[in-house]
């Protein structure tokens, strides 16, 4: 298939699931099928892929692409909060691994009509589910200045939050409401003093990505996430999560090291936090793709890998 989005950090990625023929991995985000693909080579051929996603387009493209593993696949439409629900109702609650890659795919993002795109005009929509009520023109012509400023702050870590909010509602007085892609980036564009345009990639990056986060309610869908996949894992088993927003990342660190039995408690103090060790982490610290990889996928350049192992009962790695 030409045009598939290109996996991050693939080989990293069957690394740390320890993919071997037999195991049952979940891809929680299969997208196009890039990683779920290498899995299967990892995997068959008497493994199991069951590969979730909640957007209907990108699943029809990894059954394409997955078509010559037909025999070891499962795709199923839906979320990943719904994580435990769905294993339940596959007969196979406990797997080996499970991989969630939160990046959008480069498809997704290509696509005019889908509204992810700063660079192109097109409707802004930003649902990676269609199903889902609120699209990003909702969230622009809705919300109040104040709203705005810190939503964009919040989940865009952007700087001129206000004078962006400041400048849309400005363009909503005037105007009317906002429905265009390219309109929006203009916009946000306008807000930004000249001489901090020059840096740091497109002006519009961070609220595009703030929305998008709001939109899809990503934030809120990893914490869920984050112990269905805990509670999912068999003893040995690994989970491999790729971020690429210093907010993901930091959730998925700090659940990592709640669940690896770190004392919380003030240094010097008496511990009563009694932290159970349920995880080993493997990455002492993220994970970044190689300057190769990015410059053959430069949409691989805010990628961020962390990885774990859940241990026994005993607190202890398997074997030991």
């Amino acid at each position: 298939m030409v045009g598939l989005h290109l996996p991050v950090m693939e080989k990293e990625v069957i690394h740390y699931l320890n993919c071997r023929s037999g195991k049952v991995i979940v891809d929680c985000t299969v997208g196009d099928g890039g990683h779920a693909e290498a899995i299967c080579q990892s995997i068959g051929p008497d493994g199991r892929l069951i590969g979730l996603d909640w957007d209907e387009a990108a699943l029809a493209r990894a059954e394409e692409r997955l078509s010559g593993f037909a025999n070891l696949v499962k795709l199923i439409h839906a979320d990943y909060t719904r994580l435990e629900e769905v294993l339940s109702e596959e007969n196979n609650p406990m797997v080996e691994g499970i991989l969630i890659d939160l990046g959008a795919s480069t498809l997704q993002l290509m696509d005019a009509e889908r509204g992810f795109s700063f660079h192109q005009s097109g409707g802004l929509d930003m649902r990676m589910d269609r199903r889902l009520p609120v699209t990003a023109q909702d969230i622009i012509n809705n919300s109040s200045t104040g709203e705005l400023t810190a939503l964009f702050y919040q989940y865009g870590e952007e700087r001129w939050s206000k004078r962006i909010a400041a400048r849309i509602e400005q363009e909503k007085e005037k105007s009317g409401p906002i429905n265009d892609s390219e309109q929006l980036a203009e916009l946000v564009k306008e807000a930004i003093p000249a001489r901090y345009r020059r840096s740091g990639g497109h002006p519009a990056r961070k609220v595009f990505q703030a929305l998008r986060l709001a939109v899809n309610r990503e934030l809120d869908n990893l914490e869920l996430v984050l112990p269905q996949a805990l509670r999912s894992l068999n003893a040995g088993g690994r989970l491999c999560i790729i971020a690429y927003h210093s907010l993901e990342d930091r959730l998925v660190k700090r659940f990592f090291k709640d669940q690896s039995g770190v004392c919380s408690c003030p240094p010097g103090k008496p511990c009563i936090c009694n932290r159970k060790k349920e995880l080993n982490i493997l990455t002492s610290k993220a994970l970044k793709p190689s300057e190769e990889e990015i410059i053959a996928n430069p949409r691989a350049r805010s990628a961020r890998l962390r990885a774990a192992e859940r241990l026994n009962s005993a607190g202890r790695k398997v074997g030991e």
